[in-house]
């Protein structure tokens, strides 16, 4: 029983970190941007995170300085890709080698060392006393309920219960028809790819903050591209998105506890676990059926820029 309260805890745990990501590439993709600086992004905040506690002990510090690093690496991503239309893939390829670069070369001086303070579990009254799933579901930290029941449930309500929702879709599917029905275009791509890159940071504090409590190069080891993957077996969705992160948080803790009680399998296999998946992601949605492909499909403007003056 309790190893598989363990499993529970820690695929939470696990999953947060790519649930928050993903959230944040839901946003910009949803407004047509593709953003391939996800893994930048994630060990910039991660680095913010561990420095901001180092500096000072205080873990909600460290997790808003990292979005705000976050936000501001995201305008400027926005802006060469919404106004300079600059190619989005070779933007964010570059945004991922110099975040992971900054993050290294910062993160120097704190390799190694443990996060002074970290994100403490809450426990929910009454509820954390239920047997088995108790302790694992609701003995918490905050960043874990803002990120599995607040965060997905607001936006999808934003994206599909709102009028602001559906010119935000509007904008990622036909950008020349919003435009022409007065949406700013433009404007609502450069704020909404800001506002995911800031999330995609925080994911990289939450990683340093709560689920690793220390700073090592590498640390963020992929998570920014499986994130992005995610986005797309998940339909574009933010409560699918984070439901398949939580899928992923499981086979990384089966991984973890693989390991821990000497599975009869070589190690760098479980290790692997995660990056199967993720490969096996990828194909589903092309072997789906005719109408989950039609359900999971991309907005028709992803990763198009916008010509205003060829509408």
């Amino acid at each position: 029983m309790d190893i598989i309260a363990g499993i529970i805890q820690t695929s939470i745990l696990a999953g947060g970190v790519l649930a928050l990501a993903a959230l944040g590439e839901v946003l910009a993709e949803r407004v047509g941007v593709v953003n391939l600086g996800v893994e930048g992004l994630m060990a910039l905040g991660a680095v913010t995170g561990i420095a901001t506690v180092v500096a000072t002990p205080n873990p909600m510090l460290g997790f808003a300085l990292a979005m705000v690093v976050g936000f501001f690496f995201g305008m400027v991503f926005a802006a060469t890709t919404v106004y300079l239309r600059a190619n989005q893939v070779l933007c964010g390829l570059a945004l991922t080698l110099m975040g992971t670069g900054m993050a290294a070369t910062i993160g120097r001086a704190y390799s190694g060392t443990p996060a002074p303070a970290t994100f403490p579990p809450i426990a929910i009254p009454y509820l954390s006393d239920i047997p088995l799933l108790g302790r694992a579901l609701f003995t918490q930290n905050i960043l874990v309920y803002l990120i599995y029941i607040i965060l997905p449930v607001a936006l999808h309500w934003l994206m599909f219960r709102t009028k602001h929702g559906l010119d935000m879709r509007a904008v990622g599917e036909n950008p020349a028809a919003a435009d022409a029905a007065g949406i700013p275009v433009q404007a609502m791509r450069f704020w909404y790819v800001s506002a995911g890159a800031a999330l995609a940071a925080g994911a990289g504090a939450y990683l340093t903050l709560a689920f690793v409590p220390s700073w090592s190069e590498g640390v963020v080891a992929g998570r920014g591209w499986i994130a992005v993957s995610l986005v797309i077996f998940a339909g574009y969705r933010p409560i699918n998105a984070v439901a398949a992160a939580l899928l992923f948080g499981l086979i990384t803790s089966l991984g973890f506890v693989g390991q821990a009680r000497n599975w009869p399998i070589p190690s760098p296999v479980l290790s692997m676990l995660p990056y199967l998946g993720t490969i096996a992601m990828i194909i589903v949605p092309v072997l789906a059926w005719q109408r989950m492909r039609r359900l999971m499909a991309a907005p028709a403007a992803l990763g198009e820029p916008y010509f205003r003056d060829v509408r």
